[in-house]
């Protein structure tokens, strides 16, 4: 499979109703982790999936609307509109209209991400980069080398590990974009058998604090359960960190 016909696959992938089962979407996926350009395009086609599920879900549907439907539709009546005579005239005006309206669309440019700048979408986001794609640009066990990189990159490089994590075994690092800031991601190995076609399992992201206007005020840990991993959010000093991997809060809290 080639990146054209592994993004073809994945045009169809919704983060939350995804049949990792399926063999070509496992292989699209794999392929997404490995070609960093996929795996970018992948990720904005996700962040533009779960915007506009996001946006759905804010509609409040009026009380009395179905009721309302139901009684224009028993007081009208039936129009059999494909019988009545069409002259041509208007059939080359809907024509053009129609016609006008898609090229309209070709011509506009592709949406942004619809998203909501707090700290409960940079948790999403940050859990879904760690479930679907992580492109680490330096794999290494070295934390000054991943520093180094990191700061090569502008990202947050004066992060500060707390209590077992920075005694946790290092894989590698890569940089991420939060509204157009750079997010540092720091890869560890918790020990545990790694999924197939992964390179870790334990995930630090950290981002400046002015990047979240309601970013959390206190370095205690909030522990709370995503879609399929669990997280933990804290500030020090001028940062914000996300903790991701899998397990309970029992299992993240020893990280502390």
């Amino acid at each position: 499979m080639n990146a054209q016909q592994a993004r073809a696959i994945l045009q169809s992938y919704r983060p939350w109703a995804a049949d990792t089962d399926d063999p070509d979407l496992a292989e699209a996926l794999a392929l997404a982790r490995k070609d960093a350009e996929l795996g970018r395009w992948f990720e904005e086609h996700c962040a533009v999936q779960s915007a506009i599920r996001e946006r759905f879900r804010q509609i409040t549907v009026p009380p009395a609307l179905k009721e309302q439907i139901l009684a224009t539709q028993l007081a009208g009546s039936k129009v059999v509109w494909w019988r009545r005579p069409v002259s041509p005239w208007m059939a080359a005006a809907a024509v053009f209209v129609v016609a006008m309206g898609l090229t309209a669309l070709w011509l506009l440019p592709p949406a942004a991400p619809l998203e909501r700048i707090n700290t409960a979408t940079f948790r999403a986001r940050m859990e879904g980069q760690a479930l679907r794609v992580y492109s680490m640009t330096l794999e290494t066990n070295n934390l000054d080398q991943i520093r180094a990189e990191l700061g090569r990159q502008s990202a947050p490089a004066d992060f500060v590990l707390p209590g077992k994590l920075a005694e946790t075994p290092l894989a590698g690092c890569g940089v991420l974009k939060w509204q157009n800031k750079p997010v540092s991601m720091i890869c560890f190995l918790t020990g545990q058998p790694l999924p197939p076609g992964s390179k870790s399992d334990l995930f630090l992201f950290v981002v400046e604090r002015s990047a979240l206007p309601d970013a959390p005020a206190t370095p205690t840990p909030e522990i709370k359960p995503g879609t399929k991993l669990i997280t933990a959010t804290w500030s020090a000093g001028d940062k914000i960190y996300v903790l991701a991997t899998t397990g309970d809060a029992d299992f993240i809290r020893q990280y502390f």
